[in-house]
């Protein structure tokens, strides 16, 4: 543990050195101004028992690293562009092959209805959209009933087009914020689910499809209150190759895996007044995917949700606690029925993930924080879908309880 610890060590004292010098760069280019952003973070990671999020937690692990940069420009009163490049390693996830995170063109012609394109973040929920914003956040992690750590590449955008606006509402009952798309989704394979299989001997080439989606939020009468919903399809598709799990003497064979029904819907509130911030919300997503070549079908029906809140003492601290219910039941017909069974118990802690959080975040500058956080779970709901912890590394099998610390520093520009 004592070079994880040296080099998180390194990371803030180079945050540190930099902390004078963040300012946010502007230049012109074909007498346009263009707006340059980035961000960086690092954290540190230990757990008692279980590993987590593929790091090797159980000794200490300062393998959660990311980064980005973006630039953007106003092109007329209506018209914007921007594109952000991103990278992250987190534990044997990402493993620091760099992407185009989003890059999009923008046009709002009227207040009620815009229209972009490109790869455009997907809007789902509270954060869905702002993962990538950990500057804006108190959590060092989102409740990962909702906002799985190691599933946000491949949730984070689609390749397509989204309309969207903002409809007043008479007689004083707020506003109605919408939008509506569709697109192509395409996970990284260096994402969780190809990593989940992985033990299978599946290895993935390609993993996405189709995907369109809505959110409606309604901004109440209610100062600081607004309520929503998001719905979310998609088509799933993996290719690749696999070891026979009916005949693992057999040889590599080609594997492909398709969804006949892949959705989620999520519900969500916030009420934030003053220096109190409360959220909430709830998600359900269920996939009912064909596997192994047509010779198995795996239903998976995941719900979560979450309760929040947040507390500005002073203007440098802000303290934060929030209770994350996650469930998972599974059910397989086909050749994999006869050997693995069905998981339809949620008590059971192979089968459900309860995690009580609290935060204390300080901002050491307007643009350079630390979070110091604990985590209190019971259950690790190991399954066919991932939820930070994996078999590949708990060899030994997993305990019930898992308590977590999480260091983590940030800087953005």
């Amino acid at each position: 543990m004592s070079w994880q610890m040296a080099r998180l060590g390194l990371v803030y004292a180079c945050l540190c050195a930099g902390s004078v010098v963040l300012p946010a760069q502007e230049f012109k280019l074909l007498d346009r101004t263009v707006q340059m952003h980035g961000f960086a973070s690092q954290g540190f990671v230990y757990t008692n028992d279980n590993n987590w999020l593929t790091m090797n937690t159980s000794q200490g692990s300062a393998a959660f690293t990311d980064f980005g940069i973006n630039a953007s420009s106003q092109l007329t009163d209506k018209f914007r562009v921007g594109a952000q490049g991103y990278d992250r390693s987190l534990g044997r996830l990402g493993q620091y092959h760099p992407s185009l995170d989003w890059a999009f063109a923008d046009y709002r012609f009227k207040n009620w209805f815009g229209v972009r394109g490109g790869k455009v973040k997907t809007t789902l929920g509270l954060y869905n959209d702002t993962q990538d914003l950990d500057f804006l956040h108190t959590f060092a992690l989102l409740p990962q009933s909702v906002y799985p750590a190691d599933l946000r590449d491949a949730t984070i955008a689609h390749l397509g087009g989204d309309v969207y606006g903002n409809i007043p509402l008479k007689h004083r009952f707020g506003d109605l914020s919408y939008m509506a798309y569709a697109g192509h989704r395409s996970d990284s394979l260096y994402s969780g689910y190809p990593y989940l299989l992985s033990q299978y001997g599946v290895q993935f080439k390609s993993l996405g499809g189709l995907q369109y989606g809505a959110d409606l939020r309604w901004n109440t009468p209610v100062k600081g209150l607004f309520i929503g919903a998001s719905r979310l399809d998609q088509d799933t598709t993996g290719k690749g190759a696999d070891v026979n799990p009916l005949s693992p003497t057999g040889g590599i064979i080609p594997y492909f895996e398709y969804s006949r029904a892949d959705w989620t819907n999520q519900f969500y509130g916030q009420y934030a007044r003053s220096k109190l911030r409360i959220a909430s919300e709830y998600r359900r997503y269920l996939r009912d995917q064909i596997i192994y070549d047509n010779t198995s079908e795996n239903l998976t029906d995941v719900r979560g949700w979450y309760l929040s809140g947040a507390y500005r003492v002073i203007k440098r601290l802000e303290l934060g606690s929030y209770y994350s219910r996650y469930t998972i039941v599974n059910f397989y017909k086909g050749a994999l029925a006869a050997i693995a069974p069905n998981e339809t118990d949620t008590s059971l802690p192979a089968d459900h993930i309860y995690d009580k959080v609290i935060t204390a975040r300080v901002d050491l500058t307007g643009f350079w924080n630390v979070k110091l956080e604990g985590h209190f779970m019971n259950g690790y709901a190991a399954s066919t879908y991932p939820d930070g912890f994996y078999p590949q590394v708990n060899p030994q099998g997993f305990k019930p309880n898992t308590n977590a610390l999480v260091l983590k520093t940030s800087v953005n520009f």
